[in-house]
């Protein structure tokens, strides 16, 4: 189980160790106070291990000391669940680096975790369940970097259980809400990032664009945040019902009106999709270049 520093990795960590299980978890940083407290709360059936899925030599280690502790009997459930993203902006202004570092954490890192595990899957005719988001479906505003990333895992993920039917894997994908994980609702994490990318732009970018458009996506985000649920329970469930219902669905949606959102995603015009999604996340303001006043400034 990846991510378990916070959020649903370490919600689901607790839940499993509760039903039983024993459960390998994964975090960033063994001291981290997410750590501390699966130490606390769980039984010494749950081992913690320390891994960074941008570092191969991390992932290798992890696999070792599964390999080694499973060989006789296999492993029954890989629950990929590590996700990162650290910028809120449209695609032109979001930095090459940020898009590479989401495809690193979020596809890359769990393609090879997978991979290295298969063996032990295989031999168990285990389960693979797979936290993926809606951003990896639509186009949500001034998410590019970590919808790419996210789109790229679903298909993956998508492909494993097509391909893994004959060994009796099965392979689920969570699209979950938006809830209250990590970082993700702390207001100063984000103003920290707004004040390096602005500091990070190139001239010509910032001038079109404006540093007030930028600070505008910023509030709406922070403002989206006060909605997000903090009840983790409908992700846990689906984890654990992807791992131990006999005929898991291939894809579960915990949350509130992700059905009416792919709804308009599925069925109504391209126009009416961007609106909803435009109202219902971020609506940016126009860039400054084609804002009627520049226009008249220039123009003067």
């Amino acid at each position: 189980l990846s991510g378990c520093d916070s959020g649903f990795g370490q919600a689901t960590a607790q839940h499993l160790d509760i039903m039983g299980f024993r459960v390998f978890a994964s975090v960033l940083d063994l001291q981290s106070p997410g750590a501390q407290e699966l130490r606390q709360s769980c039984s010494p059936r749950l081992t913690l291990l320390q891994m960074d899925l941008t570092k191969t030599e991390d992932i290798q280690r992890v696999l070792q000391h599964i390999q080694a502790h499973t060989n006789s009997t296999g492993l029954w459930g890989l629950v990929n669940n590590a996700g990162f993203n650290d910028t809120i902006a449209d695609a032109e202004l979001s930095p090459l680096a940020k898009f590479r570092t989401c495809m690193e954490v979020n596809f890359f890192g769990s393609l090879e975790l997978t991979k290295g595990l298969l063996p032990l899957l295989r031999s168990a005719g285990g389960r693979i369940v797979t936290v993926s988001s809606p951003a990896g479906d639509m186009p949500f505003p001034c998410l590019a970097a970590y919808g790419a990333s996210k789109a790229a895992l679903s298909l993956v993920m998508d492909t494993f259980r097509s391909e893994l039917q004959p060994w009796g894997i099965k392979v689920s994908l969570i699209l979950p809400g938006y809830y209250k994980t990590g970082t993700t609702c702390d207001p100063a994490f984000w103003n920290l990032q707004k004040q390096q990318l602005l500091a990070s732009l190139p001239q010509d970018l910032l001038q079109a664009y404006g540093e007030d458009y930028v600070e505008e996506i910023n509030q709406q985000f922070i403002q989206f945040m006060k909605v997000a649920v903090e009840d983790l329970s409908a992700v846990v469930n689906s984890i654990t019902e992807g791992l131990l219902a006999a005929n898991p669905a291939v894809r579960y949606y915990p949350g509130q009106g992700l059905g009416i959102m792919y709804f308009i995603h599925r069925y109504l015009p391209y126009f009416v999709r961007d609106l909803f999604l435009k109202g219902f996340f971020i609506n940016p303001k126009l860039p400054r270049a084609l804002r009627r006043e520049h226009h008249n400034d220039v123009k003067k």
